[in-house]
């Protein structure tokens, strides 16, 4: 069986400016980045032409096992593209760190991918770089504006400001600095996030132009004077050098999938830590210039899915037209109870056990947010019939569609049923809504994602939290959406709790705001803005030939 990246470096690529003259775009519409990659101008997203269709795309909660949630929207959109629709993908960037940690990188696989993948896993166009290098900035300046007299009055105990690093690496997580003497700035303590937690990266991906970016990039809060006054990055007068850095990154990048789909792949947050989207800009785009717009959000779709319907759409003005929720047999089976090393085997009742989870995020799609809905089964060739039966028939009772997906053996032949599927619910009613109004006080809105999108039954908050809490609002930023930073694997904050959870409450041990993207984080459990490296990290396997060709790489 081929590896990935086997499969990435025997196809044959389609210059870049043929894929852009799929979309209508003229040399003059792109900036070129070597043979396969390009930069489109920020002004295609403002042609007067009618949006194409918007096809969110998520999965059920994620397990060992894999959901395959990019291979099935990459999967889907080159269905789309056989079956004569003008389709574009609109994907993340993946980051170094899972890249290099135990993850993997966030490109597709098999016969379902977007290429270059070497480039797209690693350093594209450099576009995190620039995140980061702004991201620093901001911290350089606040250090050393306490440094040369502090005349703002910062209060370095309170300084919320991290800098940032895209890679894992648990030893930043806690780190005192400036400790060189007198000329080596103020001693305090400090953290590192990775890039992808960064607000530079939230902005990032929710502006919608330069003058966008750099009013929120001004908006930052990086702590709060002696008095509790916030202090923004604005007070510092480092928006313009921050926005100097990030306006070539800002226009979204256009690649391929393995079948010469035009791809947008722009952008980066985590879902568990952020909003977890691609760019505003790139999906903007990616309207005006193709019918069909297949993107997805990260991880489960209480985390990704929620982030994209109540931050992302909610700012951006996006009303999507269908939601494809991924899940696969094996997943389910491991929901249910069943150690990885068992999923081979039928197993009717374990699969009984675990169908709840992928009911409660098809039920969250079509009765909380109003969206038509067909649930994607990546089948396995150790899928048994009566296994798919049950899926489909549990999934029926919901008024839901099950469509088999073999994408990744077979591309977009693979997802010509899934997408003839989601044409048909494309044109279907669609009454989309949020999940809750913006408006209301704090803990309301997240007890409303607790409730009714992770079923729990309550929330709990420390008095850390709660104090906050009343500290935003006071200061007038009660009215913004929630970004929940919660674990991936679970609907609760227990990544043990697996399944569809009843009877649980969240506890919230931390809020921050995030002014410039726009809305407050609530931190729950033990989630971490810097992950660490596995005891084996896929780094270890990756290499480069005497050829410079690299290996190892999935």
């Amino acid at each position: 069986m081929k590896s990935d990246i086997e499969i990435a470096q025997e196809a044959k690529l389609s210059h870049i400016e043929e894929i852009a003259a799929k979309l209508g775009l003229s040399e003059d519409d792109i900036e070129y980045y070597g043979k396969y990659k390009a930069k489109v101008g920020l002004d295609i997203m403002e042609r007067k032409k009618a949006d194409g269709k918007l096809i969110l795309v998520t999965a059920i909660t994620p397990t060992p096992a894999g959901e395959g949630k990019t291979t099935t929207t990459i999967g889907l959109a080159d269905g789309l593209s056989r079956i004569g629709k003008k389709t574009v993908v609109a994907l993340r960037e993946p980051s170094l760190g899972p890249v290099f940690g135990i993850k993997g990188g966030a490109a597709g696989g098999g016969y379902a991918q977007v290429v270059p993948m070497e480039d797209i896993n690693l350093h594209f166009t450099g576009d995190f770089h620039a995140i980061g290098a702004a991201n620093n900035l901001l911290a350089a300046m606040l250090d050393n504006h306490i440094f040369q007299g502090n005349a703002l009055g910062i209060n370095p105990a309170r300084i919320t400001w991290h800098r940032c690093v895209d890679m894992n690496d648990r030893q930043l997580r806690y780190v005192e600095d400036g400790l060189g003497g007198p000329k080596s700035g103020v001693p305090r303590k400090d953290a590192f996030d990775i890039t992808v937690a960064s607000e530079v990266m939230a902005i990032f991906c929710l502006a919608t132009s330069v003058a966008d970016l750099k009013a929120r990039l001004a908006r930052i809060v990086v702590g709060y004077t002696y008095e509790g006054k916030p202090v923004t990055a604005g007070d510092l007068k480092a928006a313009g050098a921050m926005t100097a850095l990030l306006k070539d990154a800002l226009k979204p990048n256009l690649v391929q999938t393995l079948e010469g789909t035009p791809a947008f792949v722009h952008g980066g947050p985590f879902a568990n830590i952020a909003h977890g989207c691609n760019s505003v800009i790139a999906t903007k785009t990616a309207l005006k210039l193709g019918d069909y717009v297949v993107s997805e959000a990260g991880f489960g779709a209480d985390l990704g899915a929620e982030k994209f319907l109540d931050i992302k759409c909610r700012f951006a003005g996006l009303k999507p037209a269908a939601a494809v929720v991924v899940a696969t047999v094996r997943a389910l089976k491991m929901h249910g109870g069943l150690p990885k090393t068992d999923l081979a085997a039928e197993d009717l009742a374990a699969l009984e056990r675990g169908l709840p989870n992928l009911l409660r995020h098809v039920s969250n799609m079509k009765e909380v947010y109003g969206l038509p809905t067909v649930v994607a089964v990546n089948r396995f060739p150790t899928d048994t019939d009566a296994e798919i039966s049950l899926v489909i028939e549990r999934c029926t009772s919901l008024g839901v569609n099950v469509v088999l997906s073999t994408v990744w053996a077979e591309g977009g032949k693979g997802g010509e049923a899934l997408a003839r599927e989601v044409v048909r619910l494309c044109e279907e009613p669609c009454d989309f809504r949020y999940c809750y109004d913006e408006k209301l006080p704090i803990e309301d809105k997240i007890f409303a994602l607790a409730t009714k999108i992770y079923g729990g039954k309550g929330v709990v908050y420390t008095p850390e939290a709660e104090e906050e809490i009343a500290r935003l609002e006071k200061l007038g930023f009660g009215a913004t959406p929630v970004c929940m930073a919660k674990t991936q694997y679970s609907f609760s904050d227990d990544a043990t709790k697996l399944g569809a959870p009843e009877d649980f409450e969240i506890t919230v041990r931390q809020v921050k705001i995030s002014a410039g993207a726009g809305f407050v984080v609530a931190l729950t459990g033990n989630i971490m803005t810097m992950p660490g490296l596995p005891k084996i990290p896929a780094a270890e396997k990756i290499d480069v030939d005497e050829e410079g060709k690299i290996v190892g790489l999935f």
